[in-house]
Protein backbone atom coordinates (compact mmCIF):
# COMPACT_ATOMS: atom_id res chain seq x y z
CA UNK A 1 0.00 0.00 0.00
CA UNK A 2 1.63 3.27 -0.95
CA UNK A 3 1.16 6.06 1.79
CA UNK A 4 1.54 10.07 1.26
CA UNK A 5 2.08 12.34 3.62
CA UNK A 6 -1.04 14.53 4.21
CA UNK A 7 0.00 17.82 3.92
CA UNK A 8 -0.95 21.33 4.11
CA UNK A 9 -1.14 24.35 1.26
CA UNK A 10 2.17 24.95 1.33
CA UNK A 11 2.98 21.38 1.03
CA UNK A 12 4.77 20.75 4.46
CA UNK A 13 3.42 17.08 6.29
CA UNK A 14 0.92 17.72 8.96
CA UNK A 15 2.15 14.52 10.87
CA UNK A 16 -0.76 12.34 9.35
CA UNK A 17 -0.99 9.76 6.22
CA UNK A 18 -2.91 8.91 3.60
CA UNK A 19 -3.13 5.59 0.93
CA UNK A 20 -3.19 6.26 -2.67
CA UNK A 21 -6.91 5.36 -3.19
CA UNK A 22 -8.23 7.29 -0.21
CA UNK A 23 -6.62 10.25 -1.29
CA UNK A 24 -8.05 10.23 -4.60
CA UNK A 25 -11.24 9.05 -3.65
CA UNK A 26 -11.45 11.27 -1.61
CA UNK A 27 -9.18 14.05 -2.95
CA UNK A 28 -6.73 14.47 0.17
CA UNK A 29 -3.92 17.20 -0.25
CA UNK A 30 -0.66 15.39 -0.51
CA UNK A 31 2.93 15.90 -2.83
CA UNK A 32 4.07 15.11 -5.71
CA UNK A 33 7.59 16.11 -7.58
CA UNK A 34 7.68 16.75 -11.43
CA UNK A 35 10.61 16.63 -13.12
CA UNK A 36 10.69 18.47 -16.86
CA UNK A 37 13.85 17.40 -18.94
CA UNK A 38 14.36 20.47 -21.37
CA UNK A 39 16.82 21.49 -23.79
CA UNK A 40 17.77 23.64 -27.09
CA UNK A 41 17.25 22.65 -30.49
CA UNK A 42 17.72 24.50 -33.53
CA UNK A 43 17.03 27.63 -31.76
CA UNK A 44 13.61 26.08 -30.06
CA UNK A 45 13.20 25.39 -26.46
CA UNK A 46 11.70 22.00 -26.25
CA UNK A 47 10.57 19.50 -23.58
CA UNK A 48 10.69 15.80 -23.54
CA UNK A 49 7.65 14.35 -22.65
CA UNK A 50 6.17 10.71 -21.59
CA UNK A 51 2.92 9.27 -23.27
CA UNK A 52 1.53 7.98 -20.06
CA UNK A 53 0.68 3.62 -19.87
CA UNK A 54 -3.12 2.83 -21.10
CA UNK A 55 -3.50 1.26 -17.84
CA UNK A 56 -3.14 4.69 -15.63
CA UNK A 57 -6.19 5.88 -13.07
CA UNK A 58 -5.77 9.05 -14.59
CA UNK A 59 -5.09 10.50 -18.10
CA UNK A 60 -3.76 7.11 -19.62
CA UNK A 61 -2.70 7.55 -22.97
CA UNK A 62 -1.84 11.16 -23.24
CA UNK A 63 1.72 13.03 -23.15
CA UNK A 64 2.80 14.64 -19.92
CA UNK A 65 5.06 16.09 -17.60
CA UNK A 66 8.76 14.19 -18.52
CA UNK A 67 8.85 12.39 -15.40
CA UNK A 68 6.39 13.30 -12.09
CA UNK A 69 5.36 10.85 -9.08
CA UNK A 70 3.44 10.81 -5.61
CA UNK A 71 6.05 12.07 -2.56
CA UNK A 72 5.76 8.46 -0.17
CA UNK A 73 5.25 9.14 3.18
CA UNK A 74 8.33 10.37 4.91
CA UNK A 75 10.66 11.70 1.64
CA UNK A 76 11.76 14.75 0.12
CA UNK A 77 10.24 15.81 -3.20
CA UNK A 78 13.76 15.95 -4.04
CA UNK A 79 14.58 12.44 -2.98
CA UNK A 80 11.25 11.50 -5.12
CA UNK A 81 12.01 13.68 -7.88
CA UNK A 82 15.48 11.21 -8.31
CA UNK A 83 13.81 7.95 -7.91
CA UNK A 84 10.74 8.50 -10.70
CA UNK A 85 13.51 9.69 -13.31
CA UNK A 86 15.36 6.15 -12.56
CA UNK A 87 11.86 4.35 -12.45
CA UNK A 88 10.52 5.87 -15.37
CA UNK A 89 12.87 6.92 -17.68
CA UNK A 90 15.98 4.79 -16.34
CA UNK A 91 17.99 8.09 -15.93
CA UNK A 92 20.60 7.77 -12.80
CA UNK A 93 20.21 11.54 -11.28
CA UNK A 94 22.48 13.02 -8.64
CA UNK A 95 21.53 15.84 -6.16
CA UNK A 96 23.04 18.46 -7.80
CA UNK A 97 21.34 17.32 -11.33
CA UNK A 98 18.05 18.99 -10.65
CA UNK A 99 17.23 22.24 -9.86
CA UNK A 100 14.01 23.47 -7.79
CA UNK A 101 11.84 26.22 -9.55
CA UNK A 102 9.03 26.19 -7.53
CA UNK A 103 5.68 24.58 -6.31
CA UNK A 104 1.92 24.83 -7.64
CA UNK A 105 -1.47 23.30 -6.51
CA UNK A 106 -3.40 21.14 -8.93
CA UNK A 107 -7.07 20.39 -7.49
CA UNK A 108 -9.45 18.82 -10.27
CA UNK A 109 -12.10 16.01 -10.31
CA UNK A 110 -12.32 13.86 -13.66
CA UNK A 111 -14.00 10.32 -14.42
CA UNK A 112 -11.37 7.64 -15.74
CA UNK A 113 -11.80 4.16 -16.61
CA UNK A 114 -15.92 4.73 -14.99
CA UNK A 115 -14.42 6.28 -11.53
CA UNK A 116 -14.25 9.24 -10.30
CA UNK A 117 -10.84 10.71 -9.69
CA UNK A 118 -10.03 13.42 -7.22
CA UNK A 119 -6.97 14.98 -6.75
CA UNK A 120 -5.53 17.50 -4.73
CA UNK A 121 -1.99 17.67 -5.09
CA UNK A 122 1.10 19.84 -3.73
CA UNK A 123 3.68 20.04 -7.09
CA UNK A 124 7.55 20.71 -6.77
CA UNK A 125 9.09 21.07 -9.74
CA UNK A 126 12.22 20.74 -10.80
CA UNK A 127 14.60 21.20 -14.19
CA UNK A 128 16.58 18.83 -15.41
CA UNK A 129 19.09 19.97 -18.32
CA UNK A 130 21.73 17.30 -18.77
CA UNK A 131 21.76 16.10 -22.40
CA UNK A 132 19.19 13.20 -22.95
CA UNK A 133 18.98 10.38 -25.85
CA UNK A 134 15.29 9.46 -25.91
CA UNK A 135 16.07 6.39 -27.67
CA UNK A 136 18.66 5.08 -24.94
CA UNK A 137 16.17 5.28 -22.19
CA UNK A 138 14.26 2.70 -20.09
CA UNK A 139 11.21 3.12 -20.17
CA UNK A 140 8.96 1.57 -17.23
CA UNK A 141 5.96 -0.29 -18.94
CA UNK A 142 3.21 0.03 -16.31
CA UNK A 143 4.15 3.57 -16.14
CA UNK A 144 5.47 4.95 -19.79
CA UNK A 145 4.53 4.32 -23.18
CA UNK A 146 6.89 6.43 -25.16
CA UNK A 147 8.70 9.86 -25.04
CA UNK A 148 8.81 12.36 -27.14
CA UNK A 149 10.07 16.15 -27.56
CA UNK A 150 7.71 18.51 -28.32
CA UNK A 151 8.57 22.03 -28.68
CA UNK A 152 7.53 24.22 -25.43
CA UNK A 153 5.35 26.97 -27.63
CA UNK A 154 3.35 24.27 -29.03
CA UNK A 155 2.83 21.99 -25.94
CA UNK A 156 1.22 25.44 -24.39
CA UNK A 157 -0.62 26.14 -27.65
CA UNK A 158 -2.33 22.75 -27.96
CA UNK A 159 -3.34 22.38 -24.03
CA UNK A 160 -4.87 26.03 -24.38
CA UNK A 161 -6.91 24.42 -27.03
CA UNK A 162 -7.37 21.08 -24.56
CA UNK A 163 -5.85 19.09 -27.06
CA UNK A 164 -6.47 15.36 -26.12
CA UNK A 165 -3.10 14.28 -26.90
CA UNK A 166 -1.18 16.46 -23.90
CA UNK A 167 -2.76 16.60 -20.32
CA UNK A 168 0.73 18.95 -18.82
CA UNK A 169 0.02 20.79 -16.24
CA UNK A 170 0.35 24.18 -17.75
CA UNK A 171 1.36 25.56 -14.44
CA UNK A 172 4.40 23.17 -13.79
CA UNK A 173 5.49 23.80 -17.35
CA UNK A 174 5.02 27.48 -17.14
CA UNK A 175 7.24 27.26 -13.51
CA UNK A 176 10.14 25.01 -15.42
CA UNK A 177 10.18 27.68 -18.15
CA UNK A 178 10.77 30.42 -16.44
CA UNK A 179 13.42 29.33 -14.36
CA UNK A 180 15.36 27.93 -17.82
CA UNK A 181 14.81 31.28 -18.96
CA UNK A 182 15.67 33.02 -15.97
CA UNK A 183 12.48 35.69 -16.76
CA UNK A 184 8.96 35.62 -16.51
CA UNK A 185 8.37 34.78 -20.23
CA UNK A 186 5.22 35.57 -22.33
CA UNK A 187 2.80 33.21 -22.28
CA UNK A 188 -0.18 32.05 -24.09
CA UNK A 189 -3.42 32.89 -22.73
CA UNK A 190 -4.72 29.54 -20.82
Amino acid sequence: MELFDIVDELGNPTGETVDRTKAHVEGIRHRTSHVWIIREKDGRTQALLQKRSQNKDSFPGRFDTSSAGHIQAGDEPLQSAIRELGEELGIVAEKDDLEFAGRFTIDFEKEFHGKLFKDSEIAFVYVYTNPVDETKLVLQEEEVEAVEWFDIEEIMEECSRHNQKFCVPREGLKKAYDYYCGNDVEWIKM
